[in-house]
């Protein structure tokens, strides 16, 4: 099986206010991932806030954000285990942040060792 990586990202941090009902269907959502065996990572929440990410570039240019040219936060992260990208994407679409407006990046994850 191969890796993949969820990147959640929503367009506008202002109207991202999950119910407890969308959050329970979230955690729906997970158990299936899990009960399935393909989670590999459950990952965390990434903070939106300015000053809580920087890139580093080099020794002396550090920035503020995590991207120059973002138009959406990134919520967080899961990494899964699936046979194709197809699959992947089939998984991703079961996920409720899709109704909100937000967005599901899915990529491969390439290992070499």
């Amino acid at each position: 099986m191969k890796e993949f990586a969820f990147i959640f990202r929503h367009s506008n941090i202002d109207t991202f206010h999950p119910s407890p009902e969308q959050m329970q269907e979230r955690m729906n959502w997970l158990a299936s991932i899990v009960a399935q065996n393909k989670l590999v990572d459950r990952g965390n929440t990434l903070s939106p806030f300015e000053g809580n990410a920087k890139t580093v570039i080099k020794q002396d240019l550090i920035t503020d954000g995590p991207f120059t040219e973002i138009k959406e936060f990134i919520t967080g992260y899961l990494v899964v285990r699936a046979q194709s990208i197809e699959e992947a994407i089939e998984v991703a679409l079961a996920n409720p942040i899709i109704k909100s407006g937000g967005s599901i990046e899915v990529r491969e994850i390439i290992k070499r060792y």
